[in-house]
């Protein structure tokens, strides 16, 4: 394997050049960069919020393998996007438990009230509706996570009450 090139000009990337450099020191500061291209792509997720292309290619460029290995993990491991996500996103489980329990019916309150399809987001880039296959709490079926909270045997009459919730959240911290 051929020796990963430290230099790589970001000032040709039509990306926010902060967030790149951020990532840049991230990458340079690894030890070792080889076998370390999902702890990358998640700390580039986690900085960007997603991996648009022109974000995989530079990832590539710098660790001196292929733009097709990096697209190829990319759509292969669910958590990562390569569309930006709404500020709150919303995942409602879709496993056996949660889906006996309702769960479709949940997801269609959400898709109804927001107006939006899974796997989009609002026009005001607030939410984002995803579902999951399994979150392992299947004894607070149906489960709604929301920014990393978990809601448990949620009803379809408290769908509302849930994106209120995150929008009141918004408008309070705003006032601020």
């Amino acid at each position: 394997m051929s020796p990963v090139s430290k230099e790589v000009e970001i000032s040709k990337y039509n990306l926010d050049q902060e967030k790149l450099k951020k990532l840049e020191e991230y990458i340079d500061g690894l030890e070792v960069k080889e076998g370390e291209l999902i702890n990358i792509l998640h700390e580039a997720q986690d900085i960007f919020g997603y991996l648009p292309e022109e974000l995989q290619l530079f990832i590539s460029r710098k660790l001196g393998i292929s733009a097709a290995k990096v697209f190829g993990v990319v759509t292969f491991y669910s958590f990562f996007t390569m569309e930006p996500k709404g500020k709150h996103v919303i995942s409602v489980c879709m496993g056996t438990a949660c889906f006996v329990k309702g769960a479709d019916k949940i997801l269609n309150e959400f898709r109804k009230l927001l107006n939006i399809k899974e796997g989009s987001s609002t026009e005001d880039g607030m939410f984002t509706i995803d579902t999951l296959r399994c979150v392992g709490a299947c004894g607070l079926a149906p489960v709604v996570i929301v920014d990393g909270k978990v809601f448990g045997r949620v009803k379809v009459e408290d769908v509302q009450n849930i994106i209120k919730q995150y929008s009141t959240e918004d408008a309070l911290v705003g006032s601020k």
